[in-house]
């Protein structure tokens, strides 16, 4: 199981022009599929919304598991639902979505699958087919709005 952190941060500054910068950060170390650990937090919390990282078809050990695109899409949706989870949220207040699949002939199977975590009315999305520059079929990062 994936070790879960959660830590905030408030930079504070002397200058009255800049803006205090206060945000929670959600990790997990290691991040899945990564080796060496990547410079990147899972999701941070900035005010009322909540960014998560790429997401991608990585089992509960962490290990990318490369499958059928029907499978690597429903373990990347499942791990957007953990994250989201730590954060104490869910699928429904997720705002935006942006996918990226290595196929673009991935698409209405992924579109399938997106609709079993998904639905009506559903969160802005962004696609783009051909271009996942990582190991596996498909990534998903999302926003969530976690205001009252």
């Amino acid at each position: 199981m994936l070790d879960w952190k959660l830590s905030s941060c408030q930079e504070q500054t002397d200058d009255p022009t800049e803006k205090v910068r206060m945000f929670t950060v959600i990790q997990s170390d290691p991040m899945p599929g990564s080796s060496p650990p990547l410079p990147t937090s899972r999701a941070i919390r900035a005010g009322d919304y909540v960014f998560l990282s790429a997401q991608f078809s990585a089992d509960e050990a962490g290990q990318i598991v490369n499958a059928d695109i029907e499978t690597e899409t429903r373990l990347t949706l499942q791990n957007v639902e953990r994250v989201l989870q730590q954060a104490e949220l869910d699928l429904s207040s997720i705002v935006q979505v942006r996918c990226y699949l290595a196929d673009r002939n991935d698409v209405a199977v992924f579109n399938q699958v997106y609709q079993q975590f998904f639905t009506a009315p559903y969160p802005v999305r962004t696609m783009l087919a051909g271009c996942l520059p990582c190991e596996g079929k498909v990534a998903v990062d999302v926003v969530a709005y976690a205001g009252k």
